[in-house]
């Protein structure tokens, strides 16, 4: 369905009158899973795309005061819940704005040490959070169960990228020692869209749908997303990760890259060239070690 601002301003006028005046706006920046509005100064107005997304609602209601208090970073906290109706037939829900703006590839920040050290020190924070109850996260499967789905996306980007060199980083990264202990918590999606940066550091970070207990693997694909060479390496000693562990997670982002490159090259240039952009750092990076 069509999300517009008069979609956004009658839900709130239904089911939250007192901010019936606010002004809405729409983000630039809003994803694949959710339609992102801005609410007068403070607010967010995420209306969920798909029903999978949908799902995540009750998720972030539910966990993120909770992490929220544990974290060193803003994160967006939960204010009212929405209801499905005629208008909307899913659950959405309003939280807390925060202010960034999102990386991109070449900006500087991707350079930046110290974001590199604000990432280590967001997802070493996450991990210590009692696991307790915590649901699992959206990529709590093993690495290796992803296979066929990156197989299958090679083949599908046959041309569109050297699939020989793609193939030899996958299989690569099968080869990592499998995560066998305790699952901790992870953010589970740290890419451009989902971090808030300015002056090359953290400001915030955003969308927990992902969220639960996975490998803690699943967290370091930021190295690849989010930050250059240099970068990468002052995070993963940050984080202190082993040769198995970083495997995995170089692993993790090649499979999620080649997934939305396959899925978005045509329909979505920015999730495109993201996707393309990790490819080409995970190449490099192969390439030297050769």
């Amino acid at each position: 369905m069509i999300i517009e601002p008069s979609l956004v301003h009658g839900l709130i006028a239904a089911q939250f009158p007192h901010w019936a005046d606010l002004s809405v706006e729409a983000v630039g920046a809003s994803g694949t899973a959710n339609a992102i509005y801005r609410l007068g100064a403070d607010k967010a107005v995420r209306l969920p795309r798909t029903e999978g997304s949908a799902a995540d609602v009750a998720t972030e209601h539910r966990w993120l005061p909770l992490l929220a208090s544990r974290l060193p970073f803003p994160v967006p906290l939960p204010l009212v819940q929405g209801v499905p109706d005629k208008a909307f037939p899913r659950p959405w829900s309003v939280c807390t704005w925060l202010d960034g703006t999102n990386p991109r590839p070449g900006d500087g920040s991707s350079a930046s040490e110290l974001l590199a050290a604000d990432l280590a020190e967001f997802v070493l924070a996450l991990r210590r959070i009692d696991p307790e109850g915590a649901p699992p996260a959206y990529r709590s499967e093993t690495l290796a169960s992803r296979d066929a789905a990156a197989r299958e996306a090679l083949a599908a980007l046959d041309g569109v990228l050297d699939r020989a060199s793609a193939t030899a980083a996958w299989n690569e990264a099968l080869t990592a020692e499998p995560f066998t202990d305790r699952p901790v918590w992870v953010h589970g999606d740290l890419q451009p869209g989902n971090v808030l940066v300015a002056d090359g550091r953290l400001t915030a970070v955003i969308d927990f749908g992902c969220t639960g207990l996975a490998d803690p693997a699943v967290d370091l694909i930021a190295a690849w997303y989010l930050l250059t060479a240099g970068a990468r390496e002052t995070f993963r000693t940050a984080v202190a990760a082993d040769d198995a562990t970083w495997t995995r997670g170089r692993g993790w982002a090649l499979s999620i890259a080649l997934t939305e490159l396959a899925h978005y090259r045509d329909t979505n240039p920015v999730m495109a060239g993201i996707a393309a952009q990790v490819i080409d750092e995970i190449l490099a990076e192969a390439s030297e070690r050769a």
